[in-house]
């Protein structure tokens, strides 16, 4: 499991080990400078004449720039710092001084810009040391046009040209929230120092990113982190794996409550998605003609009441009465959700609500629901509760949004997105696991049946363990993004497939435990 700390509660870690004296800079610039070499030995024959390129501002993030471009200057490698900031770390200087190293100050000759950034395109490597987790706000003066520049230099694309690495976060980023107010040079590696810092982890920013390294620094970080993200032994440890003695019943039942005759597909595919993540049963409600459909799709399917140990409700669902009418063809089934939501609220049974399901949540909910709504859909949850927020609001920073939705409802939040996030009463998780061809119709309804089954396999325990809900939603959005991939390793994916991945990314994970 990845843990990000805000950068206060970093700061804070530091303070006493840099009053003793501890050489905090001279570890971290040298496991940098360590990074970098690796990776440019995965690149090239022989290291000595390879160039190497820092943007150095006033802050930490420059000096350790600074002394790790020392360290590569003495291996033989061409190293020079630009500095867009009147301000540098005096060691910094020195120590790439006596290496070698050269130093250009954009900053007192802002007309050089596109020159300099034209050369940092062609060297081999670009070391990002321009502000860092004490910064707010955009990227401005210099630093910003050079940002500008590079990024046109370099196409726009990561990978084009030099390497970027990112020297604990890249340049402009919200350190705790991963929201990106101006220009972003993308990163093809970030360095990270002590911890992860949440805005590495969260969108916009952790698609600037790149791979993630965490360099342990010696740092004592205490309570609770701010963040997390699921890794795949960590979902692979808690599968609960059936034994000897477990039957349908124990294995967990999903109750589906899911389609209309207007979007039968979305019953189907949540149905196969539960089916297929290994619930022990599925029992569905709702009209007869999308039932008949689930049970030619999936003939495991139980279309008659009984217990259940978890419940999905509304994939397919319209969000009101009048749209569910509108076609003439709603047969019942948001009245089905209604019913089904109304009665469970007042149990301990988990449930996922999704879709035309979230119209008819009644706070306060229990944390065992989780809500699985996209931007524009918490929009309408979030107006809905008397908040001025819109679709890009969200976007721009999800984590804020969909906290005050737990906050307004109760329940534990998933909101989906190319960066998947969750907020439940013990925190938050941000997982990435998706490729970016999941964002497909009906992709939505195979995540919420997945996570039903995922639910209904640890139904008393979720109840006993209300933060228990948002790992388990974290872990359905890894194993989600996991069986995208399998289903079609870099192409295109339909959401049918991805559900058919499920048992072999499931027992995979397992077999990593």
């Amino acid at each position: 499991m990845i843990e990000a700390w805000n950068a206060a509660d970093v700061r804070a870690a530091e303070a006493p080990l840099l009053e003793a004296g501890e050489p905090l800079m001279e570890r971290a610039s040298f496991a940098l400078a360590m990074q970098v070499l690796a990776d440019l030995r995965a690149r090239r024959r022989h290291l000595r004449g390879a160039r190497v390129v820092l943007l150095v501002g006033a802050g930490n993030n420059g000096g350790d720039a600074l002394h790790a471009g020392g360290v590569l200057a003495r291996r033989g490698l061409a190293v020079t710092a630009v500095l867009v900031s009147e301000r540098a770390h005096t060691g910094g200087l020195a120590a790439l001084r006596s290496a070698g190293g050269r130093v250009v100050e954009l900053f007192a000759d802002p007309a050089r810009t596109a020159a300099v950034a034209a050369d940092a395109a062609s060297a081999d490597v670009v070391l990002d040391g321009m502000v860092g987790i004490g910064a707010r706000g955009a990227l401005r003066g210099p630093a910003a046009d050079l940002v500008t520049a590079l990024t046109d230099a370099r196409g726009g694309r990561r990978g084009s040209g030099a390497r970027v690495v990112a020297v604990d976060l890249p340049s402009g980023i919200g350190a705790d929230d991963g929201t990106v107010d101006g220009p972003v040079l993308p990163a093809d590696r970030t360095v990270t120092f002590g911890a992860a810092k949440p805005g590495l982890l969260l969108p916009p920013a952790a698609h600037l990113v790149g791979e993630l390294t965490v360099v342990d620094i010696g740092l004592s970080l205490e309570g609770a982190p701010a963040l997390r993200r699921l890794e795949a032994v960590d979902v692979g440890r808690a599968w609960p794996v059936p034994g000897p003695t477990d039957q349908k019943y124990s294995r967990g039942v999903v109750g589906l409550v899911a389609g209309t005759s207007t979007y039968p597909g979305a019953a189907v595919l949540s149905a196969s998605a539960a089916v297929r993540a290994g619930a022990g049963m599925v029992r569905y409600r709702g009209p007869g003609a999308v039932g008949h459909a689930v049970l030619a799709a999936r003939p495991e399917v139980v279309a008659a009441p009984g217990r259940v140990q978890s419940w999905v409700v509304g994939p397919g669902v319209p969000p009101s009465d009048e749209d569910d009418g509108q076609h003439g063809r709603g047969g019942g089934g948001l009245a089905a959700a209604r019913g089904d939501l109304g009665g469970m609220s007042q149990g301990a049974t988990p449930a996922v609500v999704d879709a035309g399901g979230l119209s008819l949540l009644e706070p306060p909910c229990p944390p065992w629901f989780v809500l699985t709504p996209h931007a524009g859909e918490l929009e309408t949850l979030l107006r809905r509760h008397g908040e001025d927020v819109h679709r890009r609001d969200v976007e721009a920073a999800p984590l804020r949004w969909a906290r005050r939705a737990h906050e307004l409802t109760g329940a534990t939040v998933l909101l989906k997105g190319g960066v998947t996030v969750v907020v439940g009463p013990s925190g938050a998780y941000a997982q990435a696991d998706a490729p970016a061809w999941l964002s497909t119709a009906g992709a939505g309804d195979v995540l919420a049946g997945l996570l039903g089954a995922m639910l209904a396999a640890r139904s008393a325990e979720v109840v006993e363990r209300p933060g228990l809900a948002a790992e388990i939603a974290a872990a359905a959005a890894l194993v989600h993004g996991r069986a995208a991939e399998r289903a079609n390793p870099g192409g295109p994916v339909a959401a049918l497939d991805v559900a058919d991945a499920l048992p072999a990314t499931v027992a995979s994970l397992v077999a990593q435990a």
